[in-house]
């Protein structure tokens, strides 16, 4: 048993509790389940499962509520749903009330606020949707409801286009078919520009918490039967319309994608259509939806394996390109075909790059580098993470252009004023901000399969421009490492390590710079994280992950390249820098595996 009598008292106790309050009955069945379980064997896994799911709640995290589906307080339900709708609800109309009672409210002083609802293709995404709506619309709100599941992209964009005050997408974007998550962005009254349409950030995630703790049991929460409306088609063909706008592609290009089992196949369909690609081959057994996700472990493009398919695809109709999505389609991984055989798929820092290079040289010319004529607030920004290559700050001062750095999070880069392009390494692309205040795995799409025409129409490929930037500003290589651990405070244990005694050396080369991010900032909020440089300016960033037991550990090595340099001298520039960031690798992680050892 994991807990003394008088613990386990208090933890039927807490059961008990939520099962009164808990509205679905498949629900409380599965967690009086575990109550019975419990009582009949002191020693039953039963009660590390209870303890689980009833060390609660669910927080925000980075992108919203997420977790595994299941009974209790600490998992994704439509108890936690409910709760989470009233606890959006109670704030949106608290921060209207003040700002109505400071005069700010405009001409829609008084008016309730207004809420646009999306979600997933995932098991009970639906359902949980059809809550918020429910609570949502009973607590006086104006909602909307998409009554297909739809792509994050497109609920983020509808923020914006409704001029709603908040948006809720139900979804858990890659994470295993077990999870789903809950997003909620604001807009309208609630935030000023450019923050609209943007996921919560600090304090106003734990100002809804704090509503939600309030609410009270689910089941005692009103709940309305009808009264929301649909969103209209459209508003989809709009997005569809603006993502897809500019000039039409005359260029052979064969694309092979996946969706992962995901929402992407008919929205890339339709935009690659309208923009001239249509030679787009979907992998049939991942191109519709499926929750079970029954062809991937994980439906991650970045996941060893998640591409085999549509690579062994791509290998046998001869295709230029290969692109996938995750389910919600917000994010996008490229695997291109290699000069010696085979396909490599590039990092999310190498789309970045080479998506912020195309960028950079668009808003240069736009902006007549130094002529006038041009608004003074006209986008000029890039931005990426804290955890994203240096490379792209490279790229903006070349081109004249301002570059910010961020914590990790779209939520972050998102609501940077002037923002003209923001990536994070973890395969997100924000291209068109004014339509999309987060990232957006079609528009990020359709901008490869450009780059990639315009490159074939030049007898060239993405990996020569990849070459064309390591001439002009170095070969920046990143890598990850994650190391894991069951023991819950291993994580605080190690961060505390680290800090108490970094390393002296990484890589043969002194280690010269430790920036602390928990230590107050006017950059950034404080954060866990620690960052360290080193005289060959080699770069790591260890942090702790926000939703699993392990420290996520990011690297970049730097290695100086002449701008004359050939192919073949570029392939051993690789090979060199490869070889250094491998060791780095293996050097941070004997000193992270040894400073908790102690």
């Amino acid at each position: 048993m994991t807990e003394s009598p008088a613990g386990a008292d208090r933890l039927l106790e807490r059961a008990q509790a939520w099962l009164a309050g808990d509205p679905d009955p498949d629900d409380r069945a599965e967690l009086a389940a575990l109550v019975a379980s419990a009582r009949s064997d002191p020693g039953s896994p039963a009660w590390a499962e209870l303890s689980d799911r009833l060390a609660g709640p669910l927080r925000f995290g980075t992108a919203g509520l997420r977790g595994p589906m299941g009974a209790g307080p600490k998992r994704m339900n439509r108890a936690v749903v409910m709760r989470a709708a009233r606890g959006l609800s109670d704030y949106l109309t608290d921060r209207l009330a003040e700002s109505a009672a400071a005069q700010l409210n405009g001409p829609l002083a008084g008016q309730p606020p207004r809420v646009v609802i999306g979600y997933d293709a995932r098991h009970r995404s639906r359902q949980f949707a059809l809550d918020s709506a429910a609570v949502l619309t009973a607590a006086g709100a104006l909602v909307w409801l998409f009554p297909e599941p739809v792509p994050t992209p497109l609920l983020a964009y509808a923020v914006r286009a409704l001029a709603a005050e908040a948006g809720v997408q139900v979804t858990a974007s890659h994470n295993p078919a077990a999870d789903n998550g809950y997003k909620v962005y604001l807009g309208g009254r609630m935030t000023a520009e450019p923050a609209r349409g943007v996921q919560i950030v600090p304090p106003q995630d734990d100002d809804i918490a704090a509503r939600i703790e309030a609410a009270g049991p689910a089941a005692a929460i009103p709940r309305a039967d009808s009264g929301w409306s649909a969103v209209e088609p459209e508003l989809a063909q709009a997005y569809v319309a603006a993502v897809a706008a500019g000039p039409v592609n005359r260029t052979p290009l064969k694309i092979v994608h996946t969706a992962c089992h995901g929402l992407a196949t008919p929205w890339l369909t339709q935009i690659m259509g309208r923009a001239g690609f249509d030679q787009v081959v979907s992998v049939a057994s991942q191109a519709q939806p499926d929750p079970d996700f029954p062809t991937l472990a994980f439906p991650n493009p970045e996941e060893p394996g998640a591409l085999d398919a549509a690579l062994a695809q791509a290998a046998a109709v001869g295709a230029d390109l290969v692109i996938a999505h995750d389910p919600d389609a917000d994010r996008c991984a490229v695997a291109v075909p290699c000069r010696q055989g085979g396909w490599r798929a590039l990092r999310g820092d190498e789309l970045g790059a080479l998506l912020g290079q195309e960028r950079a040289v668009e808003l240069a010319a736009r902006l007549g580098r130094g002529q006038t004529g041009q608004p003074a607030d006209s986008p000029r920004l890039l931005a990426s993470t804290i955890v994203s290559s240096r490379l792209l700050g490279r790229i903006a001062s070349s081109h004249g252009l301002e570059h910010r750095v961020t914590l990790t999070g779209f939520k972050w880069l998102a609501r940077l004023p002037g923002l003209a392009f923001a990536y994070e390494e973890a395969i997100g692309y924000c291209l068109r901000p004014d339509l999309v205040r987060d990232k957006d795995g079609l528009s990020a799409a359709l901008a490869v399969a450009r780059l990639a025409a315009r490159l074939k129409e030049e007898g060239r490929d993405l990996l020569d421009a990849l070459d064309d930037l390591a001439r002009a500003h170095g070969l920046y290589l990143t890598d990850q490492l994650s190391l894991r651990s069951q023991d819950p405070v291993w994580r605080d244990r190690a961060m505390a390590a680290l800090r108490r005694r970094p390393p002296a050396e990484l890589a043969d080369s002194p280690v010269t710079g430790l920036t602390d991010l928990a230590l107050d900032s006017d950059q950034w909020p404080p954060t866990d994280a620690l960052v360290l440089t080193t005289a060959a300016d080699d770069r790591v960033v260890v942090r702790p992950s926000g939703t699993e037991p392990k420290l996520k550990c990011y690297l970049e090595v730097v290695h100086p390249v002449d701008r004359s340099a050939g192919a073949d001298r570029l392939d051993a520039i690789r090979v060199s820098a490869q070889a250094r960031l491998d060791r780095l690798k293996r050097e941070l992680e004997d000193v992270l595996s040894a400073s908790t050892a102690d």
